[in-house]
């Protein structure tokens, strides 16, 4: 039987997710056994994405925040913060929010606020780090979890995993491996940061 991750008061987690959801559900499955969590809001986007139909089968409730409809992104980030700060969340996760975030989200949730990226950190940031790997012809690549700053993709490292490259790889076969080991280290890496605040 798999072990539960580190023991720390049951967490409170806001998702942000801007495509399909496969981070925010693996949240979901793993909250309440291994992990002492539970995602009580998922924030989107993007009106009628993939992880709005999820969090409804899920029974999550879902926010829709269109960043069309705010001028800039510190509006789109005050907007975000109070609807964190509206269900009182410990933790937000940003699981494949496709939006660069402002001081303002930073500074309210400071080491509360997580991202997952495809790639092994440092390497590899910003957008389409999948294509980026195998345009540079790297043998290994991988995802990393860890705590936002302002500047992007960077941070205090939760987790990572490693994912070889291998020959004949293209973007779709490698983005589905590395996918699959986010799904495994993001809950571990709400676990750890909770313990971090805890300790």
């Amino acid at each position: 039987m798999a072990q539960p991750w580190p023991l720390h008061p049951p967490q409170r987690l806001v998702v942000l997710a801007s495509g399909q959801g496969s981070n925010f559900e693996a949240l979901v499955a793993a909250s309440g056994e291994r992990l002492a969590a539970q995602v009580v809001l998922l924030v989107v986007n993007n009106p009628g994405c993939g992880a709005e139909a999820r969090a409804a089968r899920l029974g999550i409730p879902c926010q829709l925040i269109n960043h069309r409809d705010h001028p800039s992104r510190a509006s789109l980030d005050t907007a975000l913060i109070a609807a964190c700060r509206q269900v009182q969340a410990d933790l937000v996760v940003m699981a494949g929010w496709m939006r660069i975030v402002t001081p303002l989200l930073v500074q309210a949730y400071p080491d509360r606020l997580l991202n997952i990226h495809p790639s092994l950190l440092p390497s590899f940031r910003g957008l389409d780090a999948v294509g980026q790997a195998l345009a540079a012809g790297v043998q290994l690549t991988g995802c990393t979890a860890h705590l936002v700053r302002p500047e992007v993709d960077a941070g205090p490292v939760l987790v990572q995993a490693a994912v070889p490259v291998l020959p004949g790889d293209d973007h779709r076969s490698l983005s589905a491996r590395i996918q699959r080991q986010e799904h495994a280290i993001l809950p571990l890496a709400v676990a750890l940061a909770a313990a971090r605040l805890a300790g």
